[in-house]
């Protein structure tokens, strides 16, 4: 009982609970949904999301907010397409540049909303626009396709079975989840979403955390961005649309807080899940896409629901326990009283 209460209080419960009732609930509808093939799918649909969502957890930790990774992404397979194709440069070393820059678009978000003291919302909105318009710029609109042999491979290929994007996606999360828990910097993440005033008095750098936590998004958006041109082999200004939304319902169905503070990557990964396992068993059941978007505002709704009674729960389990305890044991509390 008392593993029961703790699971209760914990913050992995409500995304937890989510991911297992969305399972269940698509496997009586649909017998396709667990096999081999359908899973395998699965957890190639989910990397690029999930990966898009660790940068989004880390900017809403620190209660700002980051519009701009779908357009960021689309920006990035343009950018690969060119250099790698047109530019005739090596994929390995294509890919550490679309990498490179974006850790640079990254910082531009960062330093305007911190730095330039622009609301975040307003300055990824105003970014989100700029990085698909560049994308538009710099293809004419078109997309390029073939880029290299070489490039599907990095989203198709398997290691010991296992489907190498679900490998980056895992190693990924707990390289995030090593960062937040176990460096200077990622607990400073969460210092100044908690409380921005209680950080800059205990010596936190409140704008440069904040300016790093969009540049690990921003890094986060072009390794998504580059999963998106590795499944596709091309590059597209239209790639991307709708990952920016998807990234963050991940976070807040993974219970992130979006008041900042609270929240952590491995819900965030429990999240991620779930907004793939909904998608797939709505295509599976061959859901219309209007129903998939209600459904999906549902799910995430009840997660946060779930999310916010879980210290209720744990509380109302603690005192039954309690209750029965005392009842297990009236010789003990005569002998106290």
């Amino acid at each position: 009982m008392n593993n029961l209460v703790k699971f209760f209080r914990s913050a992995i419960a409500g995304p937890l609970a989510a991911l297992i009732i969305a399972v269940i609930l698509i496997s009586l509808t649909t017998d396709r949904f667990l096999t081999t093939q359908n899973l395998i799918n699965v957890s190639l649909q989910v990397s690029t999301v999930a990966i898009a969502a660790i940068g989004s957890t880390l900017v809403i930790l620190t209660a700002d907010i980051d519009l701009s990774p779908g357009s960021a992404a689309a920006l990035t397979t343009c950018v690969l397409a060119i250099l790698v194709k047109n530019m005739q440069i090596p994929l390995p070393l294509g890919i550490l540049l679309v990498l490179v820059m974006g850790i640079g678009l990254g910082f531009i978000n960062g330093f305007i909303s911190s730095y330039g003291r622009i609301p975040s919302f307003v300055a990824t909105l105003a970014t989100m626009s700029m990085y698909r318009g560049l994308a538009f710029l710099i293809t004419e609109g078109h997309p390029i396709f073939s880029i290299s042999p070489n490039l599907e491979q990095i989203f198709y290929g398997k290691l010991l079975g296992i489907p190498l994007p679900f490998i980056y996606m895992l190693v990924l999360y707990a390289a995030a989840a090593i960062f937040l828990r176990r460096t200077r910097s990622g607990r400073a993440i969460y210092a100044v979403g908690g409380n921005e005033s209680a950080a800059h008095l205990s010596g936190i750098h409140v704008k440069r955390t904040r300016l790093l936590a969009f540049i690990l998004a921003g890094l986060a958006a072009a390794i998504a961005g580059t999963l998106m041109s590795a499944r596709l082999n091309s590059g597209s200004p239209n790639y991307g649309v709708g990952l920016e939304l998807a990234a963050i319902a991940a976070a807040v169905i993974g219970g992130a807080s979006l008041a900042g503070g609270s929240g952590n990557v491995v819900s965030t990964l429990f999240g991620a899940l779930t907004v793939a396992v909904v998608q797939n068993g709505l295509n599976l059941n061959a859901v219309p896409a209007a129903w998939q978007n209600l459904t999906l505002g549902a799910i995430i709704v009840l997660a946060v629901g779930v999310d916010m009674w879980r210290g209720d729960i744990g509380k109302n389990l603690s005192r039954i326990f309690s209750f029965r305890k005392g009842d297990e044991n009236p010789g003990r509390q005569r002998t106290a009283s």
